[in-house]
């Protein structure tokens, strides 16, 4: 049985799944591991890559497995480039990739390192049909993954953890949060239809745009204060929250659709200016 719907073949066979690599939404949980990284007092290059390669593959797991439950499973989707049996193999090789570093991780580090990796698989696995149906699991789901990469980043260059990366991952589960309330409006026709309980079905796509932007407010607020009160997150931090409240802004009166995009980008430019900020910490 084939792997692919479209086509036969070996290059046929790899378009199809890399078709299954989204870049828009792997590459800020690539960076979130690597920013944990770059928090660590040291920082080791071979830990870096492998903590990435899991997380990577744990976000294949989840863009595989919602395409499998979207199109076979609810029919939400109008075509996959995976047969049903591609999806399942796809799922299993990408699994194993994710326990099989984990198991590099636990030699390398230590069995906690694993453990703080783990979490990623397992939203991964379970959004989909599980998580993604309540206003919760739908809207936390994204933002919890990157905020636990960002702990498991750190923890697998330390070996500990401290308050820092406790402090940044809560900033970007409560940014990320108010994001993916916005984007979950953009199919709120369609998950109203089938009762999919997100949270602009739940409370409305006005208010629910209003709980996305209290969040993300709040979330650059912990930044700032940070900056201002304590030594953990450095004052140069500001021009993140600038440049992402700037693009938030422009976001603000866009439909649901065209303010998922922009936002998405803004999160690219705020990590980008937090990582130039602690490594290089020009103010300090």
């Amino acid at each position: 049985m084939s792997v692919t719907r479209r086509g036969r073949g070996t290059s046929a066979t790899l378009r199809a799944l890399g078709s299954q690599v989204h870049p828009v939404f792997m590459l800020p949980a690539v960076a979130a591991s690597a920013f944990g990284a770059v928090l660590a007092p040291a920082l080791t290059l071979e830990i870096v890559v492998l903590h990435g390669g899991i997380v990577f593959c744990e976000l294949y797991t989840a863009h595989v497995k919602d395409g499998y439950v979207d199109f076979y499973l609810r029919g939400e989707d109008e075509s996959h480039p995976l047969t049903g049996r591609g999806c399942r193999l796809a799922l299993l090789g990408a699994s194993t990739l994710v326990f099989v570093g984990l198991g590099m991780l636990a030699v390398a580090v230590d069995p906690i390192a694993a453990l703080l990796a783990l979490p990623g698989w397992l939203i991964a696995y379970f959004h989909a049909p599980q998580l993604d149906t309540h206003p919760v699991g739908a809207t936390v789901g994204y933002p919890l993954g990157i905020s636990t990469t960002i702990l498991g980043g750190y923890y697998a260059q330390a070996a500990s953890l401290s308050t820092t990366p406790i402090v940044y991952a809560i900033v970007f589960l409560v940014v990320l949060s108010g994001v993916k309330i916005i984007d979950d409006a953009t199919d709120y026709q369609y998950d109203r239809s089938i009762e999919k309980r997100t949270v602009a079905v739940v409370v409305g796509r006005a208010r629910a745009r209003q709980l996305a932007t209290g969040l993300m407010a709040v979330g650059l607020a912990i930044v700032v204060i940070g900056s201002v009160l304590t030594p953990i997150i450095p004052p140069s931090s500001i021009v993140a929250v600038l440049a992402f409240a700037g693009i938030a802004g422009m976001a603000r009166e866009r439909d649901a659709e065209l303010a998922t995009m922009i936002l998405i980008r803004g999160t690219y430019v705020f990590l980008a200016l937090l990582v130039a900020a602690v490594w290089f910490q020009p103010l300090r």
